[in-house]
């Protein structure tokens, strides 16, 4: 917001440099202004595709944990009968899922750190 105490910068663009600066700016969900300042300053700037990525990632995993909770509810209730080894199997699978889903979510985590320091 323009204001007494900030100063305008100017930069002449081609429409298509211009196109492809608020295209970015729109994926990082920052105004043109906004991202403008950001890159030529060296701030942060997180993709909201990566943020999305990230919301994915813990929506599987407590998605995951739902489910084992809910393998584990019917394997202590007895109702598993028969299919309690399957039923075993197929917890030790999703939790495997689940501690997978963990490490992606750390390792993005991790590189958004990373971005930070360079």
């Amino acid at each position: 917001m323009p204001s007494p105490d900030k100063k305008v910068l100017h930069a002449y663009l081609t429409p298509e440099e211009y196109e492809q600066v608020k295209a970015m700016a729109g994926q990082a969900g920052l105004s043109v202004s906004t991202f403008v300042k950001r890159v030529c300053l060296g701030q942060e700037l997180r993709s909201n595709a990566d943020q999305e990525a990230v919301r994915a990632l813990l929506k599987a995993n407590a998605d995951l944990g739902r489910l084992g909770g809910l393998f584990k509810m019917a394997i202590t209730e007895g109702k598993a009968g028969r299919m309690a080894f399957e039923f075993r199997q197929t917890l030790r699978q999703i939790e495997k899922s689940q501690a997978l889903v963990v490490a992606h979510c750390r390792a993005v985590a991790d590189s958004f750190r990373r971005g930070r320091r360079s």
